[in-house]
């Protein structure tokens, strides 16, 4: 007997859609399906796996309105986040459609005969999609799986599949062939699992919690499967006395409150050189309290609701911990929805809980430090690694800065985190290997080496 669930609408609480779930059964029929089909896909000629995927592009960017609408009602987005997420995943499509034909071996010098070594496909990979950016991170993942010859079985969040099933019908409609990109719904704990388990997939590609990565990892060690995670963050934007103090201000409300705060790169530790403190903190204020959170359909809308109820309540029990101070909030709807004002914390030290965990919402800590060392200091007084900003108008501190904090995607003088031409992952617990740009080709490939004797 099948197993429903109801898709809901976090900006008014309405069910937008039901589902069924998938169980052991039917995820194993599917991968099945995705194995068979990699017989014949690893065989499809670079040019031609190159046009299928530059097709599929153009047709997700003909749908991109659509796609959008899709997201803004399933996931919250506000609508220029939908559409550019749209547009991301053709774009990232496009791009590795250069791939196959630039699957480039070695030719490496040795006596006796010829040396030569060649990137294959690993098989079957599975995609564990999370629910806070659902369109581009599935596109991320399959775009490159699929340009390296692989076959795709991707597992969306349970509140936020519904991109991700209008993309595998977009594959089809762009020639894809049956069974190479495939969409299966269901419980982390059942298809998720099974992935992990079921020894006919290859690969896990995963992104989501560092506790469930964890899981993951322990699990792919069984059968030594290879596996790709992106997990939490907790990262700072560092703001040095020599910036542009004002700018640095102004845009510090959209480094952690795009996207609710629901974001792993979200800038949530703010670090402020003592003697700009009170400069900074008006123009802050100014910003936070003119932030746009409202229906994310409209055009001006800079931050929508949280994705479920669960959330919300779960990032509202991290704030009136007596380490905190609230120094300000922004503005949010009432009524329906999963709605909570941009919130601005003063912790009391480096050990205050919020300072310390990955809370997930439109909640950001300030401390100040005194000098560059203790700026550092902080910075990497944390588990995670994954992204961050550095704000000063000296080149030499913002190199030695850079290089000397613990995260794999870092910025200057702006918030940009990620671009799909260069790779983006983590450092510490914040993940295992790197998807985008060129290196994610090596996540999807194994390398074999031939020698052939003369």
């Amino acid at each position: 007997m099948s197993t429903t669930f109801d898709v809901i609408n976090p900006a008014n609480e309405k069910v937008f859609s039901t589902l069924e779930e998938a169980d052991v059964a039917q995820t194993d029929l599917v991968i099945a399906k995705a194995a068979k089909a990699f017989q014949t896909w690893r065989d499809v000629t670079p040019g031609d796996r190159a046009n299928l995927l530059r097709r599929f592009s153009s047709l997700v960017t003909s749908h991109r309105e659509e796609l959008a609408q899709i997201e803004i009602n399933n996931s919250g987005h506000t609508r220029g986040n939908a559409l550019w997420e749209a547009d991301n995943v053709a774009n990232v499509l496009n791009y590795y459609a250069g791939a196959p034909e630039r699957l480039y071996g070695k030719q490496i010098p040795v006596g006796g005969g010829i040396d030569i070594t060649f990137k294959e496909p690993i098989g079957v990979v599975g995609i564990i999609v999370p629910w806070n950016f659902p369109m581009p991170i599935a596109g991320w993942g399959f775009a490159a799986a699929l340009a390296s010859g692989n076959t795709v079985v991707l597992k969306p969040a349970e509140l936020t599949p519904l991109t991700a099933i209008r993309l595998a019908e977009i594959a089809l409609e762009a020639g894809i062939p049956e069974g190479v990109f495939n969409v299966i719904v269901g419980k982390g704990s059942v298809v998720g699992n099974r992935f992990v388990t079921n020894p006919t997939v290859r690969k896990i590609s995963f992104t989501g919690s560092t506790a469930v990565g964890k899981s993951i990892m322990a699990g792919c060690a069984d059968q030594v499967k290879r596996v790709t995670l992106e997990l939490g963050g907790k990262s700072a934007n560092v703001i040095f006395a020599d910036s542009d103090v004002d700018l640095a201000a102004a845009s510090a409300p959209g480094a952690v409150f795009d996207n609710s705060g629901q974001d792993c790169c979200a800038r949530s530790r703010i670090l402020v050189q003592e003697s700009i403190f009170d400069r900074f903190m008006a123009g802050f204020e100014k910003g936070v309290k003119e932030f746009r959170v409202e229906d994310p359909n409209l055009d001006s809308s800079q931050m929508g609701p949280l994705i479920s109820k669960k959330q919300l309540e779960t990032v509202q029990s991290f704030l009136g911990d007596q380490d905190d101070q609230v120094a300000f909030t922004g503005s949010a709807p009432v009524g329906p929805g999963y709605w909570m004002p941009p919130t601005v914390l003063l912790p009391k030290s480096v050990n205050a809980r919020t300072w310390r965990k990955e809370i997930f919402g439109p909640v950001v800590s300030v401390l100040t430090f005194k000098d560059e060392a203790e700026a550092i200091e902080l910075a990497n007084a944390s588990q995670y690694g994954l992204s961050g900003s550095i704000w000063t108008n000296n080149m030499g501190r913002a190199i030695r800065v850079s290089r000397a904090i613990e995260s794999g995607n870092l910025s200057v003088n702006s918030h940009s985190s990620v671009r799909f031409w260069t790779p983006f992952g983590g450092f510490k617990q914040s993940g295992l290997g790197r998807a985008l740009g060129p290196d994610a080709l090596d996540a999807y490939t194994e390398t074999k080496n031939v020698f052939f004797s003369a």
